[in-house]
């Protein structure tokens, strides 16, 4: 059976698209938990407007309340009490699920995130016919760019900590899906975890905030190996908060900090002896922002890179009360 995390933060102009495709009336026992990091638009009224509409119970819960229930319905929403990052706030709904001893595939999905008719289907059949997995995904494609792939799994450059999507900016039928054992990661847009990983592993390591959530969890699958299910596609928005790149633009300073911060913490971790060598990489990336006039981004991927304080743009864009668990100093006893 498979269970859906989904983390809203700030998500109203997505999350009722993305509610309206998951396949409720089709896949049998599914059930849907949302985690909403504090969000301070209309996240939380779409989504209770939404389920009354649809005609849809939806159970609300404050995590650490005495009165959270773990055999909640088909559809819970988790007030997570705060800005937790990516990782935090959906490991608090992979932990709630977990409690059901029926769930055993676990799909990580974002808000604005459409997904298609059968995914959920695909992935179920996927891995009922597949060996004990790590994780699983399926192809991205754009949203504001439906013919455009944005991903079918990742890779991880050793020497750089850069990461690369498979088939970026291709059109479908220009792209071969790539051999499952080429895969350093899936993306943790459109990512099923298995209960056997989970339970192996444990849930992703939060320090990191946003970005290489995904990437960290996959380098710490042991034997268990990454599977890749062509038909289970969802069409992804990308940035709609954040200012990730997309096909039609950069990535923004928000982006940039945590991805350059985070790329040293994970080299950091698995590759520590290539760390000078991925600085140097990296450094030349900052340059080439620099020289076509992108100061704001070239800044914040700097400071990132150099463990700096934020610049006040990306400050501005995390609530005070939630700074220090974003922009901690990197734990290096791990």
């Amino acid at each position: 059976m498979i269970g859906i995390v989904i983390l809203t933060f700030r998500s109203s102009d997505v999350i009722e698209a993305c509610l309206d495709s998951l396949p409720f009336d089709t896949e049998p026992g599914l059930r849907v938990v949302l985690c909403d990091n504090a969000s301070d638009d209309d996240t939380v009224g779409i989504i209770r407007t939404w389920a009354g509409t649809t005609g849809r119970n939806l159970e609300e819960h404050y995590v650490g309340s005495p009165k959270m229930r773990a055999d909640t319905g088909p559809l819970t929403l988790l007030h997570t009490g705060g800005n937790l990052g990516f990782a935090g706030g959906v490991n608090i709904g992979l932990i709630h699920l977990l409690r059901d001893p029926d769930i055993d595939l676990f799909w990580i999905l974002n808000p604005d995130c459409e997904v298609t008719p059968g995914a959920a289907a695909a992935y179920r059949e996927r891995a009922a016919k597949a060996a004990p997995f790590a994780l699983m995904g399926g192809r991205i494609c754009y949203r504001e760019a439906p013919g455009l792939i944005q991903s079918d799994g990742g890779r991880v450059y050793r020497w750089s900590g850069i990461c690369s999507n498979i088939n970026q900016n291709l059109m479908p039928d220009a792209a071969v899906f790539p051999p499952e054992e080429s895969l350093d990661f899936i993306s943790g847009a459109n990512m099923v975890a298995s209960r056997l990983f989970i339970e192996r592993t444990g849930p992703m390591v939060e320090d990191y905030f946003l970005y290489y959530e995904e990437i960290d969890w996959a380098s710490r699958r042991g034997d268990l190996p990454l599977l890749f299910c062509p038909e289970a596609t969802v069409y992804h928005v990308g940035g709609t908060t954040i200012g990730t790149g997309s096909a039609n633009r950069r990535p923004s300073p928000f982006a940039n900090f945590f991805n350059y911060r985070n790329r040293m913490r994970y080299m950091w971790r698995f590759h520590r002896s290539r760390l000078p060598t991925a600085w140097a990489l990296s450094m030349l990336r900052v340059g080439k922002l620099a020289a076509i006039g992108a100061w704001d981004e070239a800044w914040a991927a700097f400071a990132g890179l150099h463990g700096l304080p934020p610049p006040a743009g990306v400050r501005y864009v995390i609530a005070p009360v939630d700074h220090d668990r974003a922009f901690k100093l990197k734990d290096r006893t791990r």
